[in-house]
């Protein structure tokens, strides 16, 4: 497949789906990343031969030789993004084609073959199609989509693969957190950094997540929720959580979040805040915050709310921060207001129930 060229679908459809009764069953209380549905999207990739065998399959464990690349070199790769039932009864995404572009921002970075954008939201709407009775009712919930890349060539040898496999499978899913939309604990990490100048902060590749899973454990350790990752030259500035980036919100209405300088992941509900932020009145500062400030002007009143932002936790309070020389409440502890108006306009805007002027919301049918 090359330059404009429609890469066609073969379509198998799994023989053996999952029963009415029993989907209902899972559906219920599906919770996050643990129910999946009855197919999935495969692609391959070759040098010199391009993107080709299109499938939507049945869901399946995927065959592995043991010198199989990835497995030794970590080339790999993912995005995840949301589909919602719009109450017409038909199913929207949220800007999918921003995750298309940072797919390949991540290709690239990790030496990667890119897959064009259509390609990429094709491949989204074609899983979505053939198990859209996957996706919940329930307003609070979604059908998460996870399309991935790893290096599929065997071989052993410090070298940009020649071959890959790229997938979407689908979830559906509940609240991202057990308790819902409530303040969360944070732990800031003294000795773990989860990406440094020059790295692969910027790229959605699983090494980073790999990297923070110590420092997750730690803050679990410390009745956490979320683990705060700090610069790792200076160890001062704040970077972005776990999975997270996270915002600041002060007595003036001012807006911060950590610029985007190559460290911490560009992410598309992070921009999507942004704007929304901006649209409101607010003045939206992308700069520096030390671990130091936050905790100053958290007990001198200046800052009012702290909360992350991401595809699967959507907008999340944070109301007590943890290290290990104590630990302080941001705003008494409780939901600031102007968290919980930007988290309800942009689920309002992602399911059809707000004006949408950026044409954020794409519609699948």
């Amino acid at each position: 497949m090359s330059g404009g060229d429609k890469l066609d679908f073969e379509i198998r459809p799994n023989p053996a789906p999952v029963s009415a009764a029993d989907r209902a069953a899972l559906l219920a209380n599906p919770g996050f990343g643990r129910v999946f549905t009855d197919h999935m999207v495969t692609i391959r990739y070759a040098d010199g031969k391009g993107w080709y065998d299109a499938r939507v399959e049945a869901r399946a464990p995927i065959p592995m030789d043991p010198a199989s690349a990835v497995l030794h070199y970590a080339q790999e790769i993912f995005e995840g993004m949301k589909a919602y039932r719009a109450d017409d009864g038909g199913v929207t995404m949220f800007r999918p084609y921003a995750n298309a572009a940072r797919f390949n921002t991540s290709a690239a970075r990790m030496a990667m073959p890119a897959l064009p954008e259509e390609t990429f939201v094709d491949s989204l709407h074609r899983l979505i199609e053939i198990d859209r009775e996957w996706i919940p009712e329930n307003e609070d919930a979604s059908l998460y989509l996870r399309p991935f890349m790893f290096a599929s060539e065997v071989f052993l040898g410090v070298r940009p693969a020649n071959e890959y496999l790229y997938l979407v499978i689908a979830s559906p899913a509940g609240a991202y957190f057990a308790g819902g939309v409530k303040p969360v604990t944070v732990w800031v990490s003294p000795d773990y950094t989860r990406a440094g100048p020059g790295g692969t902060g910027a790229a959605k590749c699983g090494g980073n997540y790999a990297a923070s899973l110590a420092a997750q454990a730690q803050a679990i350790e410390n009745g956490c929720d979320q683990v705060v990752f700090l610069d790792a030259v200076e160890r001062k500035y704040v970077d972005e959580l776990g999975g997270m980036n996270v915002f600041f919100v002060y007595d003036d209405g001012t807006v911060a979040t950590p610029p985007l300088t190559g460290t911490i992941l560009p992410g598309i509900t992070r921009e999507s805040v942004i704007a929304l932020a901006e649209a409101a009145g607010h003045r939206v500062e992308e700069r520096p915050v030390t671990f130091a400030e936050w905790q100053a002007d958290a007990a001198s009143g200046r800052l009012r709310e702290v909360f992350a932002c991401g595809t699967a936790a959507v907008v999340t309070p944070i109301g007590r921060v943890r290290f290990p020389d104590g630990e302080f409440a941001v705003g008494g502890g409780e939901p600031g207001t102007v968290t919980m108006a930007l988290r309800q306009q942009l689920v309002d805007i992602q399911r059809g129930k707000a004006a949408d002027p950026d044409n954020w919301v794409h519609r699948v049918f």
